[in-house]
């Protein structure tokens, strides 16, 4: 019996929570949507309380015009259909939900907050847009006359600016100066339409004012720029480049492919245009176009100059060309030349006269292609450019006839280059032997030793062997080039130990000559006398040593001393 009391008690007490906490909720959830309501209410009187009436009546006191009235008349409806329907509309729904609210039909409470959220939008926004327009006209005078102090103020500013700069605008200063009238005479239209209070024109005048002060700013600052560059640099540039261009075509130069005289006359004709819309004050893309001519005409001057280089660099691949190419024709022809005499020296196969038959024919097509290159230089059809890649390929066409030329002579074995070139070293090798019996004349030798005389008969006999191997038929190239290095080595060794044995001698004699100062001293003229002997006994490297040593015992460091003084 006890435990059912408990029981009904505890269930009672959660029955009474559950109660207390949906009663908690429910008021909790009115006063949210009750909340949103006042809401709502305050913005539909912030909207009632528009000032549009107020507005209206300031622009009955307006010196009207008939546009005015009519605009009047239409915000007057507008402004009675917001206050006697629109508004009326809004508290109705307010009251709407509200009653709703009451009788906690919280669906339909929302569904009803949402739509006068958005009638209260709409009726705000009808309500701004009104009071813009009618605010368009009542602070129309003021506004607009400060936006018109600032144009007045800019005006001046650029009239100020041109009138310091005027020899700057050249030309155009004329039109300009129009200009500025015609500014200045829509400020006064402005005055005289705001005394009429037609303000709906005057947005338009402001407007126009604003466009072509704007314009205006743009005239003073590029005009002068305009008038420099189609007056003054780029004309220059014109008689600069014209004055280059005719030199250079007297020069030689092949310049055709610039079309320069074309593009003058062009450039000449834009800036007659660009003159004549800068007089009318268009100046759309003329500081562009202008700008596009400048670097034209600067990267012809670079054209001039690359085409200077190129005719440099032209001349010297000619050149070096030219040069090789009449060495190996006349090789070429020096060897068909000598065709039966070289088969019969060289034993030439016919696949080897093959060879050389291609090579001279190869050499034949190069020249004929050579001199339509040189035709086409002479009548400066082509640009140096063009011309260097032509001399290019033939000097790789001449590269390729070169080394076929080796590799042919190569397979020979014996080729006449290698004789010519074993007759040319055989004349500098007696050109050194030669040179080496006019050095040993130039000092009067008491005595030449007996081992140079060797050495003169080797390098003589090694010389003669040369000769005799080129007087043979058919000639060893092999032994012709060892015969000649064999005679070079002892040549060089001859020439080598003449000019030792010159300065041996003399600087023997120089010293004996500067210790002859110490024969007072009996040692030193022993040994000097002693050197002497040696002297005229052709000993000259003993008998400076022993004159060296004598006197450097008197005075330390005489070698170097003395080899001053020979040198």
């Amino acid at each position: 019996m006890d435990l059912m009391l408990i029981m009904v008690g505890l269930y009672i007490v959660i029955v009474i929570i559950v109660i207390v906490i949906l009663n908690l909720l429910q008021n909790k959830r009115n006063k949210k949507y009750k909340t949103i309501l006042d809401k709502l209410e305050v913005e539909k009187n912030v909207i009632d309380s528009t000032p549009i009436s107020s507005e209206i009546s300031k622009i009955k006191t307006f010196l009207k015009n008939d546009k005015l009235d009519a605009n009047l008349s239409n915000w007057e409806d507008r402004f009675k259909d917001i206050r006697s329907n629109q508004i009326p509309k809004i508290t109705d729904m307010i009251l709407e939900a509200d009653y709703s609210l009451k009788q906690q039909d919280y669906k339909s409470t929302v569904f009803k907050i949402a739509k006068l959220e958005m009638e209260i939008y709409k009726v705000r926004t009808n309500t701004e847009i009104l009071l813009d327009e009618i605010k368009e006209i009542t602070s129309s005078e003021e506004r607009n006359r400060a936006i018109i102090i600032k144009f007045k103020t800019l005006y001046r500013e650029l009239y100020d600016k041109f009138d310091k700069n005027k020899v700057e605008y050249g030309e155009v200063a004329n039109s300009i100066m129009l200009q500025f009238e015609n500014i200045s005479k829509r400020f006064e239209a402005f005055e005289i339409t705001m005394e009429n209070n037609e303000y709906t024109e005057v947005t338009k005048i402001i407007k126009s004012i604003d466009e072509m002060l704007k314009h205006m700013q743009i005239v003073i600052e590029e005009v002068p720029s305009i008038v420099l560059m189609a007056t003054n640099i780029i004309p220059k540039k014109i008689e600069e480049i014209t004055t280059t261009y005719k030199e250079m075509v007297d020069e030689g130069y092949p310049l055709d492919y610039l079309n320069v005289d074309y593009n003058v006359e062009e450039a000449n004709k834009k800036l007659s245009d660009i003159m004549d819309r800068t007089k009318v004050l268009n100046l759309e893309d003329n500081l562009f176009e202008l700008k596009v001519l400048l670097d034209y005409f600067d990267s012809l001057f670079n054209d001039f100059e690359k085409e200077k280089a190129d005719r440099k660099i032209y001349d010297e691949l000619d050149e070096a060309f030219t040069n090789k190419k009449t060495k190996i024709t006349d090789l070429v022809n020096d060897i068909f030349s000598q065709m039966d005499d070289i088969k019969n020296v060289y034993n030439l196969s016919n696949n080897d006269v093959e060879l050389l038959n291609e090579v001279k024919n190869e050499l034949n097509s190069l020249n004929d292609d050579y001199n339509i290159l040189k035709d086409h230089t002479g009548n400066n059809t082509f640009a140096y450019s063009k011309l260097i890649k032509e001399i290019e390929g033939l000097s790789l066409r001449l590269n390729n006839i070169e080394e076929r030329l080796d590799n042919s002579l190569d397979a020979l074995g014996s080729m006449k280059e290698d004789e010519l070139r074993a007759r040319q070293q055989l004349e500098e090798i007696r050109s050194i032997l030669k040179d080496s019996k006019s050095k040993m004349r130039e000092y009067n030798f008491p005595v030449i030793p007996q081992y140079y005389y060797t050495q003169l008969s080797e390098a003589s006999s090694a010389i003669k062997d040369i000769v005799d191997e080129l007087e043979k038929k058919p000639i060893t190239i092999s032994v012709l080039n060892t015969r000649v290095d064999t005679a070079r080595d002892l040549v060089l060794k001859l020439y080598g130990a003449t000019k030792e044995l010159l300065k041996t001698a003399m600087f023997a004699e120089m010293a004996i000559v500067y210790g002859n100062r110490y024969r007072v001293v009996e040692d030193t003229n022993k040994n000097l006398t002693y050197s002497e002997i040696l002297f005229y006994k052709g000993e000259y490297q003993k008998s400076l040593e022993m004159t060296i040593n004598c006197l450097n015992k008197i005075e330390p460091g005489i070698y170097n001393k003395l080899l001053k003084f020979y040198e």
